[in-house]
């Protein structure tokens, strides 16, 4: 269904018993990030914070459940959109005709069906209320976290067009407030809104910008979508809300918004103007994204309708609301990918410690020698795929979500030797890690079951089974920067090995590990080495995966300490022999003033049981410094 604003879904939330409405005060500065950290964790409702001290409602952690995130895209269940969308790709494969012949088919279906965004010359709902001398400071923008810069809208809908072509765009970019009229424009370099600046730039004029925040929640989403730059984002809104979006004149700059938006900002980016530092913030990635340098974005009016409800999202140490979009897009781009790209994929799965795109899990119908690495070879490239740190393939009967499983699918069916691409290419802007930003290493895995012709191929194969290679192993915690391992799973046959690490108590602690490692007795049964700090709960996998991807460059943090023994090295490398060439961000926690604050007034929220700070736990994980490490 499609719903008129906010307030409508809210309605929709509280009559399915997904909704919980606080009317305490709560501080948009850093308490309802901690309100919500904890809430959205224990797998809690929405949440709609009506005492913010401004006269609009905050609501948050709305898509944080698969049965929200389909609400909230117009659906009862996401499965109905992986349908809908696998009918509507076979229905453009009965096209004749080249790849492009049938891609451009696809704006002919959606218009025949309806769902074109349709522009009208009426004044919309977002319009009631005008304010031609804007103040930000009128809406509750959330601080989140401690050490962020500033303030920062976490939910916009960025509309920009093209110059040239005139194509528009929206996404989702971040925008920290600067003054009572400007922000900060967190478009990253990747991102169309940057390519639209950078044309704007080119063609020496002012790039209007419209910022919509609210109306129908499909539009959130679809401004995350990895959508090709030429298709329009509310042609997408429309097909899964199953009715076309209306479209209304902004009245100071010359974009089209949606007419059911809760809140317009409107104004534009001057191209010849210096940027400024923009952050940092706690990001999805659980880590600070460092303060960098951003366009301005100029206010010229302030439009929103009556009743207004202010929209907002948290992100951090995951999983969080986020994690619901990525599942969404599973479902909802796996048919575009298998017909569009490789017809061979039966499922994709990007897992929550992986924050989207540093883990990507693929599962095909293997026919033919070399199909996995074919796979690698081609999803590497494929869209926002280009992003992708550790991209796996496997087949069978294996369970992708299952991580036990899953694991030990990976580690029967890998000769790391050979099994294994490591290369350099395009990351996240926000990824860490890598000694150049936005540019470092990748690895394929190809764990697919292997035919004859690739077993002959190998070096070697694994050798399975069961020793007794604990003795051994804890010889290791004689070593002073060794603070501890876990070899729960090697107990049970399956080949890990997870060792914590203190890399600041000895520099070269890494190449000592990795000869101590070499020497260690009955290897063969060890597959797979993790190293991360010792501050990891060596006993939580999901942390452990989490600070791995985060903190590692696959093909710099890999070595092989034995003839089909990987190792990984996710420890912090602000520590190390070589001094990293780049800051290294700290992990986002909330400071202990705010979670004694919402602790003290968690019985007026009327949220039931006492849940205890995420922070808490995760505070061991935090160095010194403030957003970055310091000596």
């Amino acid at each position: 269904m499609a719903y008129k604003g906010l307030n409508e879904f809210v309605s929709a939330l509280e009559v399915n018993s997904e909704l919980h409405r606080i009317t305490t005060f709560v501080d948009p500065g850093l308490e309802i990030t901690e309100v919500t950290d904890r809430v959205t964790k224990s797998g809690g409702k929405a949440l709609l914070f009506e005492n913010t001290g401004t006269a609009f409602p905050v609501l948050i952690n709305a898509f944080g459940s698969e049965r929200r995130m389909a609400m909230g895209i117009g659906r009862d269940t996401l499965d109905e959109v992986t349908s809908d969308i696998s009918s509507l790709f076979e229905t453009i494969t009965t096209a004749r005709g080249s790849l492009m012949q049938k891609l451009r088919v696809l704006p002919q279906l959606l218009k025949v069906a309806g769902y074109l965004p349709r522009r009208t010359r009426a004044k919309g709902a977002c319009q009631e209320n005008v304010i031609r001398r804007p103040d930000l400071g009128i809406l509750p923008v959330l601080k989140c976290w401690p050490h962020d810069g500033g303030r920062f809208i976490t939910l916009p809908v960025v509309h920009t067009y093209h110059p040239e072509t005139g194509r528009t765009n929206i996404g989702m970019y971040r925008m920290q407030i600067l003054g009572k009229d400007t922000t900060a424009m967190h478009w990253q370099r990747h991102k169309t809104g940057a390519s639209h600046f950078e044309a704007w730039k080119k063609a020496g004029r002012r790039m209007p910008v419209a910022v919509t925040l609210g109306g129908d929640p499909v539009y959130a989403y679809s401004a995350t979508a990895p959508l090709p730059e030429n298709i329009d984002e509310y042609i997408l809104a429309g097909f899964l809300r199953k009715k076309k979006v209306s479209l209304v004149k902004c009245l100071t700059c010359d974009l089209y918004v949606p007419a059911d938006a809760d809140i317009v900002i409107e104004g534009y980016v001057d191209p010849a103007e210096m940027p400024v530092m923009e952050g940092p913030f706690g990001d999805h990635t659980g880590f600070y994204s460092l303060s960098d340098r951003y366009p301005v974005f100029h206010v010229t009016c302030i439009t929103h309708r009556n009743n207004a409800v202010y929209p907002a999202t948290i992100v951090g140490i995951p999983p969080q609301e986020d994690a619901w979009f990525t599942r969404a897009t599973e479902r909802i781009f796996l048919a575009p990918i298998k017909i569009a790209v490789q017809p061979e994929i039966i499922d994709l799965h990007m897992p929550d410690a992986g924050v989207a795109h540093n883990l990507v899990i693929v599962k095909i119908s293997k026919l033919y020698p070399g199909q996995g690495m074919k796979v690698i070879s081609s999803l590497s490239g494929a869209g926002q795929m280009m992003f992708t740190k550790y991209l796996a393939v496997v087949s069978g009967d294996v369970d992708i979500r299952n991580y036990r499983e899953l694991l030990t699918c990976i580690l029967e069916n890998t000769d790391f030797s050979s099994d294994v691409i490591f290369t350099r290419g395009l990351l996240d802007v926000l990824d860490h890690s890598s000694d150049v930003l936005s540019f470092g290493g990748k690895a394929g895995i190809d764990a697919t079951q292997k035919l004859p012709e690739e077993l002959l191929a190998r070096k070697h194969s694994p050798v399975p089974g069961k020793t007794a290679v604990l003795v051994d192993l804890n010889e290791l915690l004689d070593v002073p920067f060794i603070k501890g391992f876990n070899a729960g799973l090697l107990r049970d046959g399956t080949g890990l090995l997870v060792i914590g690490l203190d890399p600041s108590e000895d520099p070269d602690s890494r190449t000592r590990l990795w000869k101590l490692l070499e020497d260690v007795r009955t290897q063969e049964v060890i597959r797979l080495v993790v190293v991360v700090d010792n501050t990891v709960n060596l006993d939580d996998l999901f942390m452990v995966a989490w600070q791995v991807l985060g903190n590692s460059d696959p093909s710099r943090d890999h070595r092989f300490i034995a003839q089909d023994t990987l190792l990984i090295d996710g420890t912090i490398k602000f520590y190390g022999v070589s001094k990293f060439p780049r800051r290294w961000p700290n992990v986002v926690c909330s400071d202990e003033a705010t979670v004694g604050a919402v602790d003290r007034k968690w019985d007026q929220l009327g949220l039931g049981a006492f849940l205890p700070s995420p922070s808490i736990t995760c505070r061991r994980l935090v160095r010194n410094g403030k957003d970055e490490i310091t000596a």
